[in-house]
């Protein structure tokens, strides 16, 4: 079946590969609204959160936001007010655990958009890192994850049947999601399995017409990325500092535009659209036109990441070339 696929589709002129997509994209196209909803937005005090949270409100949805300090929790409501002039649930809590995400959830009440930002980035070489801090990183950026989903899941299962209007579970990733980089190994490690927990999970819930979207920002300014930055080995600022930023507030528009077209994938900016392409493998695509440029465009990503793995290992061979020669 698979092969006499294949060949229909190398057969087919594009307008009939485009007919044929549009018959084959899974899931189905969805539109999510915002307005009057329940969104609620983890790591929501500060940064790409923050920033998602207010655009939200301004949109007219009801928003609930989660983070571990109480304190900067309030800071964020009254900034969100001041800027929208609605009020927002806070709920403080650490996604590490599970009890107290559960009862966060119960306490925020039925979800129809979840929003799973929270995230913490240590960049160092493995063999130096602690694994109490390689620990740290996974509890938080992936288990924190599956807390979250286990604990809205029940009561935005029987929303979407009271609403009859699509949901969504987003998962902020990152482009180290996509592509793993020199003083990465960690921090990929726990974002790269985000993306096996959203393609299994988006099976799971589309019969209860839950859509999964998963979130790939570049290096983006927030209050934590610049002391964090500051452990970056400096291979990794070579190789990764040719790598466009973008600010929190861009990085929410292009993120809750994804989450309300249903995408599976959402890329924030050029450079994450040609990731997704290189990168789609088997991953779910309910758009024909962009499930067509994936097609057309696999071959020459695949020559371009050899070209980027090219130039990664050749600097990571004359960097070690030259701090030998001044060891």
């Amino acid at each position: 079946m698979a092969a006499a696929l294949l060949s229909l589709l190398i057969l087919v002129p594009p307008i009939g590969l485009l007919a044929a997509l549009a018959f084959l994209a899974r899931p189905r196209a969805a539109r999510i609204p915002l307005k009057g909803r329940h969104v609620l937005i983890t790591g929501g005090s500060s940064g790409i959160g923050l920033a998602m949270a207010t655009a939200a409100a301004r949109e007219g949805a009801r928003v609930s936001i989660l983070a571990r300090n109480a304190a900067r929790l309030e800071e964020a409501r009254g900034a969100i007010r001041a800027a929208t002039g609605r009020d927002v649930g806070v709920h403080a809590a650490d996604v590490r655990d599970a009890d107290a995400v559960a009862r966060a959830l119960a306490e925020a009440g039925a979800v129809d958009v979840l929003v799973c930002n929270h995230g913490v980035f240590v960049p160092q070489e493995l063999e130096k890192q602690e694994m109490e801090e390689v620990k740290w990183m996974v509890d938080i950026n992936l288990m924190g994850t599956f807390h979250l989903v286990k604990a809205a899941l029940p009561a935005m299962k029987e929303r979407t049947k009271e609403t009859r209007l699509p949901a969504s579970i987003a998962i902020m990733s990152s482009q180290a999601g996509q592509v793993g980089v020199y003083g990465y190994t960690a921090y990929s490690a726990s974002k790269f399995a985000l993306r096996g927990l959203g393609e299994a999970l988006q099976h799971e819930v589309i019969a209860d017409n839950i859509h999964v979207s998963l979130i790939f920002p570049p290096d983006t300014e927030t209050p934590g990325f610049a002391e964090e930055n500051k452990r970056r080995p400096e291979l990794t600022n070579i190789i990764a500092g040719s790598s466009g930023g973008m600010k929190a507030d861009d990085v929410a528009r292009k993120a809750l535009d994804g989450i309300k077209s249903g995408k599976f994938i959402v890329p924030c900016n050029f450079e994450g659209a040609m990731l997704a392409v290189a990168t789609a493998g088997l991953s779910p695509q309910s758009s024909p036109l962009t499930a067509f440029l994936e097609i057309i465009g696999a071959g020459v990503m695949r020559f371009a990441a050899i070209c980027f793995q090219f130039n990664w290992f050749m600097t990571i061979e004359n960097w070690y070339a030259k701090n030998k020669k001044h060891a």
